[in-house]
Order: C-alpha cells, then structure tokens, then sequence
C-alpha cells in the first residue's frame, strides 16, 4: 500500500501479440487514465467469457508481481485459461500512475479500486463481444470485486479472499508474527473506526498507521466480506488453498456459509499464489513468490475452467 492513486476517462490502445504457442492472443489496452492492462485471447480470437482479475493488496502489477517479488501468477492462469477457450483481462493497479499523475496516498479510498473495476465492467458491456463478464479477485481483489460484481457482472471468483473485515485480518497477523503489538494494533484500529484518525501506535507499525494511509484504511475497513458477498444474486466460486500462509481457509468458509449461491473449492496444497507445496516449511512456501517458473497447482485451472463453462 506504498504507492496509492485515483482515475478518470476512457478509450484504448490495442497491440497484438501472438503465443509462439497459437494457443493465445494478447492485446495491451488502456482502459482510462489510471488503468492499462493485457487482454488474453484464445489463439482463435473468440471467446464467449471475459475473465477480469483483481489483483491483491500493495503494488501489484497486471501478472501479479511487485518489486522485490516475481512469481507471473496471474498472466500464468490467463494464458492457461486461453488455452481452454476463455478470456482474461488484467491489469495494473492504479497505484502505478502516481508520479505520473501526481496523485497523494491520502487521497486514495477503497471505493476507487471499486470504481477502476466498474470502468472495467462499462469498458466491455459497450463492447459487447463478451456473452458473460466475470469477475476474479485475489485477496484484497476479492472484496473489491465484490462491491464492483453487484450491478453488472455474470459472475464471480473470489481467490484467497477474506471473509472478515481487514483490521480484524491484520490484527490477527500482527498477533502471530509480534504478539506484543497485538493489542496495540487492536487498539490503535478501534480510534481509527471511532475518530477516522489514530496517533496511539507503536513505532514499529508505522507503516500500518501512518497519516497518510489512514484515510484509505478506514474505508477498506468499514466493508465485512461475508456480508457484501450475501447481497451478490449471481454464481460465485470461492477458492483457497489448504497451504495458504495469507489467508487461511477458514476465511473462504465464512464467505462460503454467507452466500447461499456458492460453491467452496479448497485446493489441497495450494498456497497463497497458487502453487502447489508438497512442503510444510513456511520458507519453502515463501520463496516460491520469486519463483515465475513453477507451475501452477494443476487442479486451479480445470476448476475454474469447468465454473466458466457452466455459466455459458
């Protein structure tokens, strides 16, 4: 959550690229101001579902990768699913185009993540060369693509999605790595809910609480998962995997038990960004996210494959 924006205006930009594979087709579009993305074809060009991902929290780009962390998760799964006939379109968070657009973390809210996905959604309706537009949101992207799949979309994916509010999630990490800040991360959450500001924190989670980013996290906490995810009266995929060290799978349980119109998939194995992990050891898990070339976990796409189908 370092770098934070906000967006405006609409047209495109295509530029073809073939899969030396013909299996798939990728065109760069920029959809307005603050969102540019790849959409992901089928080698044929035609495609009856739109797939539109969601990345998580922090700077994450359209393939799902920051900085210091490259694992090409999602351009993985969209060019698998090309292979399987359905298309994707992903996309680099806003957050990119701050020096760009000289845009303030203070200024960002939640509820604009929300409205890039909407621009997203109009962006394809008026295209109409889609039957159904499904939304597919990763961790922080679940709860987004939530609030954004209420009016328009066909249908919806939520990966590794929690299924409480935020605080209560970070609280809960900031209890398992320092059990000491626990209370004061609790406390300090409280004052920001009850005041819309809190200066009662530790130093050592400054970048939790620091003024700037206090705006944007009182208006992602206000949202419970498992209560936006009950007003959806559309198809919904919940996914998590069983070696998630982010959200563990009880998270999807609660999305689950919420909504009536759902189906639970827990993948055995499966962590965070979508491998699988036939090892325990959390730093075998955690070096995987620097890890582009290890295969998916085979049993995501066929799942979410088979969810699509059966929507068209």
């Amino acid at each position: 959550m370092k770098y934070l924006f906000i967006a405006l205006s609409l047209f495109i930009l295509c530029q073809p690229v073939k899969s030396q594979e013909t299996n798939f087709e990728e065109k760069e579009l920029k959809i307005n101001e603050v969102t540019e993305g790849t959409l992901t074809l089928p080698g044929s060009g035609d495609a009856e579902s739109l797939i539109i991902f969601i990345q998580g929290s922090g700077p994450t780009d359209r393939n799902g990768n920051q900085s210091m962390m490259k694992n090409d998760g999602m351009k993985l799964m969209a060019r698998e699913l090309a292979a399987n006939g359905i298309a994707s379109f992903r996309f680099d968070k806003r957050i990119f185009k701050m020096q760009e657009l000289k845009l303030k973390e203070e200024n960002l809210r939640f509820e604009d993540f929300v409205q890039d996905v909407k621009d997203i959604l109009t962006y394809f309706e008026n295209q109409e060369n889609f039957e159904n537009l499904i939304i597919a949101g990763h961790s922080e992207g679940s709860l987004v693509g939530m609030l954004a799949s209420e009016e328009t979309a066909d249908g919806f994916i939520s990966l590794a999605g929690a299924g409480e509010p935020i605080d209560n999630i970070i609280v809960e990490q900031v209890n398992k790595m320092a059990p000491q800040l626990g209370e004061n991360a609790r406390a300090a959450f409280d004052e920001l809910k009850e005041d819309g500001k809190t200066t009662n924190y530790s130093p050592m989670l400054e970048n939790l609480f620091r003024e700037s980013v206090q705006p944007y996290m009182n208006s992602w906490m206000k949202y419970d998962p498992s209560k936006e995810i009950r007003s959806l009266e559309i198809p919904v995929l919940i996914i998590n995997g069983t070696s998630d060290i982010q959200v563990e799978p009880e998270q999807a349980q609660m999305l689950h038990e919420a909504s009536e119109d759902s189906r639970l998939l827990l993948i055995d194995k499966m962590n965070h960004i979508f491998r699988k992990m036939e090892s325990d050891d959390k730093l075998v898990n955690t070096k995987s996210y620097n890890e582009p070339s290890r295969p998916l976990h085979p049993e995501l796409i066929p799942e979410i494959t088979n969810f699509i189908k059966e929507l068209e």
